[in-house]
């Protein structure tokens, strides 16, 4: 099992950027896929980056694709989610999520998560 932490939320205005960081325990993070979700009240948890284990490979939600960067370094057991040009349609709460293979595509589920952090983006 992977344990996670996010940081890095907050408020900004929009157009602004932000940095989540995801501090991640447990012999197994290198070899996992990791992924970003998020979630407003009311709605469903939406995944909206993903990266495999290596770095090599990424995939991006619609909604964020040429505006969030999602990274991870193995060596500091860290992910990393770049958000730029941040909208208000982006505030909700961010969560990282370990899953339970080593790429993001196929049959995969996220087993272990973050508590989340806060993104607020006002007008």
């Amino acid at each position: 099992q992977v344990q996670l932490v996010e940081s890095g939320g907050g408020l900004v205005q929009a157009g602004g950027s932000l940095r989540l960081s995801c501090a991640a325990s447990g012999r197994t993070f290198s070899n996992t896929a990791m992924g970003w979700f998020r979630q407003v009240p009311a709605k469903e948890r939406e995944l909206i980056a993903a990266i495999s284990w290596s770095g090599a490979s990424t995939w991006y939600n619609d909604s964020v694709k040429g505006r969030f960067t999602i990274s991870r370094d193995n060596v500091k057991n860290m992910v990393y989610l770049q958000m730029n040009d941040l909208k208000p349609v982006d505030t909700a709460v961010y969560y990282c999520a370990a899953a339970n293979a080593p790429s993001w595509y196929g049959a995969v589920e996220y087993i272990s998560w973050g508590q989340g952090t806060q993104v607020t983006v006002s007008t």
